[in-house]
């Protein structure tokens, strides 16, 4: 734990905030909570791992959905064969997954925590940990990356999906020259501000209500390194649309990938001891 006395009060309030936003987007039946569809299970890896990281076969791997409640990732990866843990902090998402679980006959074990702290979870738990877009929610992504190796066997793998920190930067609409702008610092330890001048990207960017962080690639890419994991592979999924309007998701894609995709693998041996990454002190 490397969170001072100062630290503490922003994790609460964000994550009490971001807890109420996916409780919100549940009740208002929001797209990032939709549980897997019948087609979507026909093909449960083929949906969730089109690239194949996963080989093809997750069948009896004990497997970590982080931040994923939803009734989607749990379905499908039970579906595969995976013997299925989620961690999410909205009672609301999680409410999605027993619902699911219970409607086709799956037993995924559930448990509301933050994704920093999986205290409840014994060392060398799982094979695989797979963790949808979130990490932007807490403001130290180092912490979460230290659990996930820690919660892993050596070898064992974690796949995870980020808000680019670039996209997090820049604006959603078009200004009066045509072009995307850079808002916000790049170096900072205080919660993105919330979007002042909302476009039709704004849905798919940013989640009403919710605080968010900006993390760099280096506290990314060299933390998930740092905790004792490799990296793999590496993507930034596509989401260009050359014919969809200005101030669209699409559009903005063009300019700046929205997400970055991440494969990495558990070294062998003992968890690593994590080097921590230095804390930028803003000053001025």
């Amino acid at each position: 734990m490397n969170e001072t006395a100062d630290d503490l009060p922003a994790r609460s309030a964000a994550l009490t905030a971001n807890q109420r936003c996916y409780d919100s987007l549940v009740a208002a039946e929001a797209p990032l909570c939709r549980p897997a569809s019948d087609a979507e299970l026909a093909d449960p890896l083929g949906t969730l791992d089109p690239i194949g990281w996963l080989g093809g076969n997750v069948k009896g791997k004990r497997l970590l959905c982080l931040a994923a409640g939803g009734g989607r990732q749990s379905a499908l990866y039970s579906a595969a064969g995976a013997v299925v843990t989620v961690v999410d902090i909205s009672p609301a998402m999680l409410e999605l997954d027993r619902q699911v679980a219970r409607r086709r006959g799956l037993s995924p074990r559930l448990i509301q925590a933050s994704m920093d702290r999986l205290d409840m979870l014994a060392d060398g738990s799982f094979e695989i940990v797979v963790h949808p877009v979130s990490s932007c929610y807490v403001p130290d992504v180092t912490q979460v990356f230290r659990e996930v190796a820690r919660v892993l066997v050596p070898g064992g793998l974690y796949i995870s999906q980020h808000k680019s920190p670039i996209s997090l930067q820049v604006s959603h609409s078009r200004d009066v020259s045509s072009h995307y702008r850079i808002e916000h610092e790049y170096y900072r330890d205080t919660a993105i501000p919330p979007v002042t001048k909302p476009s039709s990207a704004t849905k798919r960017l940013r989640e009403p209500g919710a605080v968010e962080y900006l993390h760099r690639y280096e506290q990314i890419i060299g933390g998930i390194c740092r905790s004792g994991m490799v990296i793999e592979d590496f993507i930034e999924p596509l989401h260009v649309d050359r014919d969809a309007p200005a101030d669209s998701f699409g559009d903005r894609a063009r300019f700046v990938a929205p997400y970055l995709r991440v494969l990495a693998r558990r070294r062998g041996g003992p968890a690593a001891a994590v080097a921590t990454t230095p804390k930028i002190i803003l000053s001025g």
